[in-house]
């Protein structure tokens, strides 16, 4: 069983990256979209296949190296990045059709983009089986690199200003997260453990409690604060609504719901691994702080009129802050409704983003009137989804996580969670009724924009 699975993870990983050199051999957008269609269903495969074999192998991990830790959160997130990225690359074709094209030949820019997109998926699949923090951050790195491409597809002022925001913002907050590492790196100087086996999970648990409290404190701290910009958790999450808003629709939808819970599994990684130096209650207070923040600062964004795309990103920074509040409230309850919170959110969300693909003959960067017909039962579904309505999945995730806190002890930060997340829900419920049902003038189903930056004033 782990040689099969060493081969399926190869191969998850390696295929993707194949692909993407693949898709240059085109000589027209219509053979770069054959490549890319085939190719991304031969890539969801192992990875679907492995996500399988992680969540059915029973309470221990598949694989658990050095290098490989292949587990049941690996499983969820390999689930999830299969699925989507698969999506992502079937609907391609519809984004491609009109899109602009900047300097580039539209044969030319459909190779680039997919090229970009395999890419990215493939940093995408290899984050979550990465067995030690080094790897894993050089892999996350990646994936800023990437996606900062995919960002700035159309070539529009816009999307480069929102390409480079995404760019220098969450590198400045990983390069936080390198100090992090390097402090915990030093500090293990003394452990046995020498060079990047001293940062495999399995030595940075054995280690942690041995370490100086003070040392282990500051890189933990310093890891999860650079970390969280690339999550896009509040207050550091300026670049998100941007790069949702510029990015092509199935690029949002691995943003929003592949990118930022991958970067969260690998802070609860680093919270799991830490935690016995610097104590489960630091730890959980700094994720609920975080979580707390992310769904506060998200909520009256929620409530006002803006463009499609960019209050489904404002959504995102909520459903992370749910998801850190469930990590630290850290109850059995609470982690199970993390895990059908992440599943959940990932469908809704890019459920969402696909919805504001062009229709043939329409202006890429121009959303689909979605009042009418498919676009706005797609919208609809979406945010009745987001919102935690019954029979949403959503709602489901949150119950358990406020139930898990109120098991934990958090009564407070529960009371807090409880109320936040009913404002949020009403602010989606509004946008719901007002701008899908009734469909009035200038809502999000009538108005015609893509530039979240030129309609929303701040980003914060």
């Amino acid at each position: 069983m782990t040689e099969l699975a060493h081969i399926l993870a190869s191969l998850t990983v390696g295929l993707p990256l194949l692909a993407a050199a693949l898709t240059w051999l085109a000589r027209t957008p219509r053979q770069a979209d054959v490549i890319g269609r085939t190719a991304a269903v031969g890539t969801a495969a192992p990875a679907l296949t492995l996500a399988t074999l992680a969540l059915t192998h029973g309470g221990v991990p598949l694989v658990d190296g050095s290098w490989l830790l292949i587990d049941r959160a690996s499983g969820v997130l390999l689930a999830v990045t299969g699925v989507i990225g698969l999506s992502s690359a079937l609907v391609s074709p519809a984004y491609l059709r009109v899109a602009e094209r900047s300097w580039l030949s539209a044969t030319a820019s459909h190779s680039w983009y997919y090229s970009a997109l395999f890419a990215f998926w493939a940093a995408l699949m290899a984050v979550p089986v990465s067995g030690n923090l080094a790897v894993t951050w050089l892999l996350i790195e990646a994936t800023t690199a990437a996606s900062a491409l995919l960002v700035s597809f159309s070539g529009r002022r816009e999307a480069l200003e929102a390409g480079w925001k995404y760019l220098i913002l969450t590198t400045l907050g990983l390069s936080v997260a390198l100090f992090g590492i390097i402090v915990i790196g030093v500090a293990q100087a003394g452990s046995g453990h020498h060079g990047l086996t001293a940062l495999d999970w399995h030595a940075l648990v054995s280690a942690a409690s041995s370490m100086p409290r003070t040392v282990v404190i500051s890189g933990f701290v310093l890891l999860i604060v650079g970390l969280a910009a690339k999550i896009g958790w509040a207050p550091v999450h300026n670049w998100l609504p941007d790069a949702h808003s510029e990015a092509p629709a199935p690029v949002s939808a691995l943003l929003s719901a592949v990118l930022l819970p991958t970067v969260l599994l690998i802070a609860w990684r680093v919270n799991d691994a830490l935690a016995p130096g610097v104590g489960r209650g630091m730890a959980a207070t700094l994720f609920i702080g975080f979580g707390l923040a992310s769904i506060l600062v998200a909520i009256p964004f929620l409530w006002k009129r803006m463009p499609w795309k960019r209050l489904l990103a404002y959504s995102s920074l909520e459903h992370m802050g749910i998801i850190a509040v469930g990590l630290g409230f850290a109850s059995p309850l609470a982690i199970a409704g993390v895990i059908v919170h992440v599943s959940g959110h990932a469908v809704a969300k890019s459920l969402g983003f696909y919805a504001s693909l062009p229709k043939r003959g329409s202006d890429a960067t121009v959303e689909v009137a979605g009042g009418n017909g498919a676009n706005a039962v797609a919208k609809g579904i979406s945010l009745v989804a987001l919102a935690g309505l019954p029979p949403s999945p959503l709602f489901v995730s949150e119950l358990l996580i406020v139930v898990g806190g109120f098991a934990a002890g958090y009564t407070v930060a529960d009371l807090l969670t409880v109320i936040a997340l009913a404002l949020g829900f009403l602010g989606l419920m509004h946008a719901f009724l007002e701008d899908v049902v009734a469909d009035e003038p200038g809502g999000l189903a009538g108005r015609e924009h893509s530039s979240g930056m030129a309609f929303s004033g701040s980003t914060s």
